[in-house]
C-alpha cells in the first residue's frame, strides 16, 4: 500500500508490520540526467520491489534531499546535515512504529547517504522500537555493481528505462567528455578531494553511453529481486535483542 494515496481507515485495516521509506537525494547528476536521479531510482526500486514480494507492505512516501553537500558547486544541489538527515530519517521511522510498522527497509538511492543509513538504522535498531536495515539499490545488481559511478551507466541507464524524457541524449558525449574515471583523487589508499568538482569537470564519473533502457530494465529487475528477498527476511527475522553477554 502506497501511503500517502491511502486514507487513514485503509490504514487503520492493515495487518502487517513492515515498511519501505525510499530515500535518496536531489543533486547534479551531469549535464544530461535530472537532479532527481537517486530519489527517481530509490522509488521506482522500491515499489518494484514491494510488487515482487509476496505479502503487504506498507510504503512511506520518499525522502528527496540527503547529504550531497560534496555536489555543492553544481547548481540545483540540494544537502542537509548528516546529523539532520539522520535525525529526520529516524524520527519518520519513529512515526512508522507509533502505528505499527516496526520493520522497516530504508530503500536508497544516493552514495552519500550510506553510511549515515547504516548508523541512523542501527540506532533505531538499538535505541527505538522499530528494526530498520538499510538497502542500496546499487550495492545488489551483480557485476553491474562495479560499473557504478555518478551519472554513468548504471544511473543513466537506469533513468533512460524509467523516465526515457528525462535523459537528454544530444549530451551524453559531453557528460563522456567531462567526466571523471572514478570517485575522488586516491593516494596511498587515501581520498585527497572531498568534493565532486575536485576532480570531475562536470559531475560525471564513468561512461554514461555504456548502458542505455535495456540495461536499465534489467538492474530494475536485479535490484527489485534483490529488495523482495529483503523484505522476505526482514519480515521473517526474529528482532528481539540479544541479551549482555
Amino acid at each position: 500500500m502506497e501511503l500517502a494515496r491511502a486514507t487513514w481507515t485503509d490504514v487503520a485495516d492493515l495487518e502487517t508490520d513492515l515498511a519501505v521509506v525510499p530515500v535518496g537525494s536531489t543533486e547534479q547528476h551531469g549535464p544530461h540526467a535530472p537532479l532527481g536521479t537517486d530519489w527517481f531510482a530509490a522509488e521506482a526500486i522500491a515499489e518494484a520491489g514491494i510488487e515482487r514480494f509476496d505479502g503487504e507492505v506498507v510504503r512511506a512516501p520518499t525522502i528527496p534531499i540527503g547529504i550531497a553537500e560534496e555536489h555543492r558547486h553544481f547548481p540545483g544541489t540540494m544537502w542537509v546535515s548528516e546529523e539532520t538527515f539522520q535525525a529526520y530519517v529516524r524520527e519518520a521511522v519513529a512515526s512508522l512504529a507509533y502505528h505499527g510498522f516496526d520493520r522497516v527497509v530504508l530503500v536508497n538511492g544516493h552514495g552519500g547517504n550510506v553510511d549515515a543509513l547504516r548508523t541512523a538504522a542501527a540506532r533505531i535498531t538499538r535505541r527505538d522500537d522499530s528494526y530498520a536495515v538499510p538497502f542500496t539499490w546499487f550495492d545488489a545488481v551483480g557485476e553491474h555493481s562495479a560499473d557504478m559511478g555518478h551519472g554513468g551507466p548504471l544511473e543513466t541507464s537506469l533513468i533512460a528505462h524509467l523516465e526515457p524524457d528525462l535523459i537528454r541524449e544530444d549530451r551524453l558525449e559531453e557528460a563522456n567528455a567531462g567526466a571523471a574515471d572514478s570517485w575522488g583523487e586516491w593516494v596511498s589508499y587515501a581520498n585527497l578531494a572531498y568534493d565532486a568538482a575536485e576532480f570531475t569537470e562536470n559531475g560525471v564519473v564513468g561512461d554514461p553511453t555504456e548502458g542505455g533502457p535495456e540495461r536499465g530494465e534489467e538492474l530494475l529487475e536485479l535490484a527489485a529481486e534483490a529488495l523482495a528477498r529483503l523484505l522476505e527476511a526482514v519480515r521473517e527475522r526474529d528482532v528481539t535483542r540479544p541479551e549482555r553477554r
